[in-house]
């Protein structure tokens, strides 16, 4: 991929599309509702009726990886095509695979999702620093030499994430240096090294639930995007959003799905209710 870093074009197309981000989270009970089957032609058809109501509008497409794969080879097809679809309609993709692993294994998933020419590269994925944030480093190197970007976990609204990400540390992963920072902070504190000097903004982002809260995390030296899940069905408002996050608002991509998803099958009903949160979003930011 040639051109500017991720961070540069996010900026660019939130400037000129919004700031929201789309899941395409083919759950098999949002198939039921559209009335289409629970297989690879279900599947395809809604994924591909997303990309036709959103990808001409909407700055960010969050395809949820898993829901592809459960339907094998075929399922991994369809979501490749709509990598594809999606870009080609001026779409930036943010793949949702949470991928984090060690050395060469991680090096391969970085080739996977972040490589030019891999059918499976999107803008930029999700990815998990529970094993250390230094194992992210061949992702980073990736997508560092390709001009995409990441999203780290930091803090996730699921309950179960609280014993781990509140826990405290000794230093950044744990190792020496300063006492009493949590295990977000420490994650926080590690992707805002890597965006220093970015302009406009770096590529490193973060994962930190919209529904978390007022929160401890110290975003402000981050200088890269937020992605904020959680907005529309999961109970979380554009007046969440400000006290959650503050001062950073402006790097937030807050993400919707089954709120707006469950519009569809409807082309143009489904457009509608993307433009509608977008524009929520917009006035609220204000």
């Amino acid at each position: 991929m040639s051109g500017a870093p991720f961070g540069a074009r996010l900026t660019e197309a939130v400037a000129a599309r919004g700031s929201l981000c789309v899941g395409i989270d083919p759950h098999p009970g949002l198939l039921d509702q559209w009335g289409l089957p629970r297989d690879v032609s279900g599947l395809e058809r809604f994924a591909l009726t997303c990309v036709e109501a959103f990808a001409g509008d909407i700055s960010v497409l969050k395809p949820q990886s898993a829901f592809f794969e459960a339907y094998g080879s075929r399922g991994v097809a369809v979501l490749e095509r709509v990598i594809a679809d999606a870009r080609s309609a001026g779409a930036l993709v943010l793949l949702d695979v949470k991928r984090g692993d060690i050395g060469s294994t991680m090096a391969a998933y970085a080739q996977a999702y972040l490589s030019d020419g891999s059918p499976l590269a999107a803008d930029a994925v999700t990815v998990s620093p529970y094993l250390g944030f230094g194992s992210l480093d061949p992702a980073i190197e990736e997508a560092a030499r390709t001009g995409r970007g990441l999203f780290v976990l930091a803090r996730t609204s699921n309950p179960e994430g609280a014993g781990v990400q509140h826990a405290k540390v000794s230093g950044v992963d744990g190792v020496g240096g300063v006492g009493g920072i949590t295990v977000a902070q420490s994650i926080v504190d590690q992707a805002a090294a890597h965006n220093a000097g970015a302009s406009p903004l770096g590529s490193i982002g973060l994962v930190v639930g919209a529904t978390v809260g007022r929160t401890d995390l110290d975003l402000s030296a981050l200088n890269g995007p937020l992605l904020a899940p959680g907005l529309g069905a999961q109970g979380a408002g554009p007046a969440d959003l400000a006290a959650v996050f503050g001062d950073v608002l402006p790097a937030v991509l807050p993400a919707s799905a089954r709120d707006v998803l469950r519009h569809g099958p409807d082309v143009t009903a489904l457009r509608s209710a993307a433009l509608r949160v977008r524009d929520e979003l917009a006035a609220a930011a204000r």
